[in-house]
């Protein structure tokens, strides 16, 4: 049996005008100001030519024991972090929730249960935990059989206000795309329901279900028709409480899969819990959405991992809802009210300032919005600022330094530890580069073609021209760049 990082590793694949105040002001710790930036070296600037990349590239390296950048080039220029972000918002979960917090998903009585029979409401209640899975609650099922629980008399109802609900995180996006679904304080699967196609033309077979390795409930607040027409390859539309999908029949050559994003969480978990408990014996009507927080009795509670391994598991997987329910988690810890991620992200900001004294603006949590923006040389000081380095570098991602034909050195002259960030013409990494015998330095490589990534969301296309060898470009700069700042003594 996996794991529970490996099946989740397997399912993978905007102003503060809504904030509250916060009760209390951080104040930034005193620093004296860095020294002015050393001149780019020509080395740098001949990388940056040789690599052929269209709009403009930002780099920072900074020494956190002094605060000095060392090597820099269009370091102040805001560009978009992308899933770089998300680096931000560990940093501030990890503050205001704590390493040690978890997300518990609950089951709560409304009345008495005697004899099994439950005389009240059955309510599944989500504490926002984002890393949820099909698993988790064929387990919840069974361990409420267990409390010796057979019948309901009431309403079967479903709460996810413990976070403010959220359609999608970027408008922007396709409306297909899986890492843009939904945000709700009930989650699963990373909201993403999974659209699966068997047989061939003409005569294909669609399922639509919430599978895992072990369980495939089908669900019913999902459907899928395929459409005579070429373009688009899937359009999306939602009534009576049902997400309504269509795809393109050209567009289904071979039988395949994939994960499309849900708009209705707390429906999908009720529906998908509602097949379980049954298969137990136990019998619920359809589940109902309940806008008030439960009371009652807790027939079980599920709790998931620790932040710092969700945060750990963030920064290697840029799961975008992860993010956004551990950025709008610490806002509410803080006493905010956030209403959109927008206002969340607009008081993490604000946090970053007041005790870091580092500026940068932040549409969202994941970064998914290139509506973000941040200049390197901030990205750096955050990452090097007084005790970020000790919480950060352990949960980062170990990114291989290798050759022109993407091989790992065999003799690395480093470490890296980096946060990855890719949008269309957006290519992003941050984090940490170590040698022997020295104290790690942090970096930001900015890329971004602002005009192409317009042009490139004009035109529709998931995956369109000309961003796949631009980006493929830009993560080899990367490398040049790490390797030379892995060699560099000064």
């Amino acid at each position: 049996m996996l794991t529970r990082r490996a099946a989740i590793a397997l399912i993978l694949s905007a102003s503060a005008a809504g904030a509250d105040a916060p009760a209390r002001v951080m104040r930034p710790q005193y620093r004296p100001p860095p020294p002015p930036p050393p001149p780019p070296p020509p080395a740098i600037r001949a990388l940056l030519a040789q690599a052929e990349l269209s709009g403009l590239t930002g780099i920072a390296l900074t020494d956190p024991a002094t605060g000095r950048l060392i090597e820099g080039l269009h370091a102040t220029t805001p560009a978009p972090p992308a899933s770089v972000a998300k680096a931000v918002t560990a940093l501030y979960a990890l503050d205001h929730l704590g390493p040690d917090h978890r997300f518990a998903t609950r089951l709560i009585a409304t009345g008495p249960v005697t004899n099994g029979t439950l005389d009240g409401n059955l309510v599944l209640a989500g504490g926002g935990d984002p890393v949820l899975v099909t698993d988790d609650l064929a387990a919840m099922a069974a361990a409420l059989r267990a409390t010796g629980l057979r019948r309901v008399t009431g309403r079967f109802l479903v709460w996810g206000g413990a976070l403010p609900g959220q359609f999608q995180i970027d408008p922007g996006q396709l409306p297909h795309l899986g890492y843009n679904p939904a945000i709700s304080g009930l989650n699963l699967n990373f909201n993403r329901v999974h659209f699966e196609w068997t047989g061939g033309a003409p005569n294909w077979q669609i399922a639509i279900d919430a599978r895992s390795d072990l369980h495939r409930p089908p669900v019913t607040m999902a459907t899928m028709r395929i459409a005579d027409r070429d373009l688009p390859v899937y359009t999306y539309d939602t009534e009576d409480g049902i997400d309504r999908w269509s795809v393109a029949r050209t567009a289904l050559t071979e039988p395949g899969s994939r994960w499309l994003p849900v708009r209705q969480p707390e429906i999908y978990a009720g529906q998908v819990f509602r097949a379980f408990a049954q298969a137990q014996g136990i019998d619920l009507v359809a589940p109902q959405i309940t806008p008030d927080a439960p009371q009652g009795d807790i027939l079980h509670q599920h709790d998931s991992a620790p932040l710092s391994d969700l945060i750990r598991d963030m920064l290697n997987f840029s799961t975008n809802l992860t993010a956004e329910v551990l950025g709008l988690s610490a806002s509410r810890s803080r006493g905010l009210s956030p209403v959109t991620l927008a206002d969340s992200a607009a008081a993490m900001a604000a946090w970053v300032r007041d005790t870091h004294a580092v500026t940068g603006h932040f549409a969202d949590h994941s970064g998914l919005s290139d509506a973000s923006l941040i200049a390197p040389v901030q990205m750096a000081r955050l990452l090097a600022a007084p005790g970020v380095p000790d919480r950060l570098l352990p949960l980062m991602k170990h990114i291989a330094l290798t050759d022109a034909d993407g091989e790992d050195l065999p003799a690395p002259p480093g470490e890296v530890r980096a946060k990855t960030g890719t949008l269309n013409f957006v290519t992003t990494l941050a984090g940490y580069v170590t040698t022997a015998g020295k104290s790690p330095r942090a970096f930001a490589i900015f890329a971004a073609d602002p005009d192409a990534r317009m042009q490139a969301e004009a035109s529709g296309e998931e995956q369109p021209d000309g961003a796949a060898g631009w980006n493929r470009r830009a993560r080899r700069l990367q490398q040049v760049l790490l390797q030379r700042w892995a060699g560099l003594d000064g």
